[in-house]
């Protein structure tokens, strides 16, 4: 069990309260994204992707995997503590049934590993709608 300071308590909920954020947290209880497949799910630009996985992997929400040139972000259901492993459930709970969070997910099936540089490739460019 690791030693919660109010500090951690502010990070976790100021990272929870925030929307991209909580659309994140629904398509990676999916499976493990990488920015790309993220960008491609929620249709938006590689650098707010990648500033909110941020977000959410310092709150302690998230682990981050290296595989080759990937980086794979998931939930960190390991080494997660308690109380967030709680309100990840309490999200969870919360969101069933949301349509917009149900688009999301049915993008993130179609979304692919693009490749590094995927973001140069993809900026300005509509992703899968």
């Amino acid at each position: 069990m690791h030693m919660t300071t109010m500090r951690d308590f502010v990070r976790c909920f100021k990272a929870l309260s925030d929307e991209t954020r909580l659309r994140i947290l629904n398509i990676l209880l999916e499976r493990e994204c990488c920015v790309c497949e993220v960008m491609q799910a929620l249709d938006i630009s590689q650098t707010r992707a990648s500033r909110n996985l941020a977000a959410l992997y310092e709150a302690g929400f998230l682990k981050l995997r290296k595989d080759g040139l990937w980086s794979l972000y998931s939930i960190d259901r390991d080494d997660m503590n308690e109380y967030l492993a709680d309100l990840v459930q309490a999200v969870t709970k919360a969101l069933e049934g949301n349509k917009a969070l149900e688009q999301d997910r049915e993008r993130l099936r179609k979304a692919v590993r693009v490749g590094p540089g995927c973001a140069e490739r993809m900026r300005g460019e509509k992703t899968i709608t």
